[in-house]
């Protein structure tokens, strides 16, 4: 079974993003900030990662440029999932190596599609 990291401050859509998930099949781990998602890699290596920018601490810029940084974590697959959602918001999640980005409020089957494709990737 795949296992998926939601990184996610709030609660009410860490809990919509767990549902979904679940109901997917898959495993699911969850982080109320960089800070612990780093923690919870540490001991629990997930297939992907959901990330929202919008954190306490580091934002999800700020923790996706550091996981791809990282040799253990660098091909891990990261899905920026947030409220921004400009052009450059895109530009710059991709720019920091976000293999995917979702706006939200997430639209659960286009989540679903992006995970299975990355992860069988």
């Amino acid at each position: 079974m795949h296992t998926a990291l939601i990184v996610e401050d709030t609660l009410t859509e860490r809990e919509i993003l767990t549902s979904c998930l679940q109901k997917a099949g898959l495993n699911v781990l969850t982080a109320k900030s960089g800070e612990e998602a780093l923690e919870t890699i540490s001991s629990n290596k997930p297939d992907v990662i959901i990330l929202d920018v919008v954190l306490p601490g580091r934002s999800g810029f700020e923790l996706c440029r550091e996981l791809k940084a990282d040799a253990a974590t660098s091909k891990i697959p990261v899905v920026i999932c947030s409220t921004k959602n400009s052009d450059m918001d895109r530009f710059w999640g991709m720019k920091q190596g976000a293999d995917a980005f979702i706006p939200k409020p997430v639209d659960q089957e286009e989540l679903l599609r992006t995970i299975k494709q990355l992860i069988k990737a």
